[in-house]
């Protein structure tokens, strides 16, 4: 089967899509991938490594990332969001459309990043079957969890939370995210978050169980498959020589990361990094984001090192200090790690409480109020505390028995098959 797929967003928007692409490629189907990337970084490589075609739509995304991070912290989530589809998005929206309509014509199927809604539009109008990614579970409608700063109000009261959630962000965003819609001449879907930005057919959650929970109140097309774990290029990345000589040198190190979030911040992170370091006295891997401290160099305290795959470092380390991403915090926690997080928006302060609700993290550090003298201390009560070192350890081995990809097939080849696609690419 030719299987198209479309991402958008930053590098932990992208790593799953890609290891999705791999496990689809490996049991024999075709697949293309077309990415827009935020920090324009070029994914060609790894495609060609996995045998799979790319495309990088637009070439060029003008965001100044650096300049919305430090905006951002003066905004309340809904204007974040508008801020960042205005920049972003919207003037490349034409480009990522016009690039679905390709991918659709191409291939028997589509699976998109939940937030294309210009291919869901394109396979809306092919008649072609239209699967969605959906990397967070915060904003899946589920009565038994309120939405992330809701109270928790039983489950019938629950439910008119959540109304209240799709009602606000209608009126943030339903006109400018209906444009396309009414310019292609169909009728949008009446709710934004619910309706437009996923599949009602399937909706394929990326998260590991143990971040679940009740998920079984999820309407139907919204399945779970667990972390979906690009795993080739850290089978065939070398640790450089330096970096094996500064672990066996001492104790296991804290690694210390704000992800693609860091190039926006870079000066600061690396101060607020090295800063709570000396004041702890520990050994740590810095992720560098400074010309002031080359990748690659390192002393007796500190290593600091460039972009790799995280997983085969992080099971070098005692404990993980990240923004609180969906992808680090699941690479953070199958490795066996406990996590320090530092969230810069709500996204991340839910994974944050995620990880502090089952034992996995303390208290979250809000970005725009984190200190060194914080941070140190929360590492400290990290690294005291026997119980959650062992939740941690116990998360990893529960979480590498998961296998995502395998998971997320089986759903797409499923409903494939009951829709009668035969897998040689006709309609039957």
């Amino acid at each position: 089967m030719k299987i198209g797929i479309q991402t958008w967003g930053s590098n932990g928007d992208i790593r799953p899509m890609l290891a999705l692409a791999d496990g689809l490629q490996k049991v024999g189907h075709t697949v293309t991938l077309v990415v827009s990337s935020l920090d324009n970084h070029s994914y060609q490589s790894i495609c060609e490594q996995l045998g799979v075609t790319y495309r990088q739509v637009p070439d060029y995304i003008d965001f100044d990332l650096q300049n919305f991070a430090q905006r951002s912290f003066r905004m309340n989530p809904l204007q974040w969001l508008r801020s960042l589809l205005d920049e972003a998005f919207f003037p490349y929206e034409e480009d990522v459309y016009r690039a679905a309509q390709q991918l659709v014509a191409d291939n028997d199927i589509v699976i998109g990043h939940h937030f294309l809604y210009p291919l869901k539009l394109a396979a809306l109008q092919a008649q072609k079957l239209f699967i969605s990614i959906t990397l967070c579970h915060a904003a899946i409608p589920n009565p038994v969890v309120p939405p992330l700063r809701f109270p928790y109000l039983g489950v019938h009261l629950n439910k008119i939370s959540w109304n209240l959630l799709d009602t606000a962000f209608n009126w943030a965003l339903k006109k400018s995210l209906s444009r396309l819609w009414l310019q292609a001449g169909e009728v949008p879907p009446q709710k934004m978050l619910t309706e437009l930005l996923s599949s009602q057919r399937l909706n394929i959650v990326a998260v590991d169980p143990i971040f679940c929970r009740s998920f079984d109140h999820w309407q139907s097309h919204h399945q779970g498959c667990g972390f979906l774990n690009l795993m080739e290029d850290t089978q065939c990345w070398q640790m450089p020589n330096t970096l094996v000589d500064f672990l066996k040198k001492g104790v296991a190190p804290i690694y210390m990361t704000f992800g693609s979030l860091q190039q926006a911040v870079p000066e600061w992170s690396m101060a607020l990094f090295i800063a709570a370091v000396n004041l702890l006295g520990c050994r740590a891997i810095i992720q560098t984001s400074s010309e002031r401290y080359p990748i690659d160099s390192y002393n007796d305290q500190v290593y600091f090192i460039g972009r790799h795959p995280h997983q085969a470092v992080f099971e070098k380390c005692v404990a993980v200090v990240h923004h609180g991403g969906a992808g680090t915090t699941h690479a953070a926690t199958r490795s066996g790690c406990p996590s320090v997080v530092v969230p810069f928006m709500d996204e991340q302060l839910f994974w944050a409480r995620q990880l502090q609700e089952i034992g996995l993290a303390v208290q979250a550090l809000p970005a725009k109020k984190v200190t060194a003298a914080t941070l140190a201390k929360a590492i400290a009560k990290v690294l005291s505390s026997r119980a959650i070192l062992d939740n941690a350890k116990k998360a990893g081995l529960v979480m590498r028995g998961n296998d995502g990809v395998a998971i997320a097939i089986a759903l797409i080849e499923a409903l494939c098959e009951l829709d009668n696609v035969n897998f040689r690419g006709k309609l039957i």
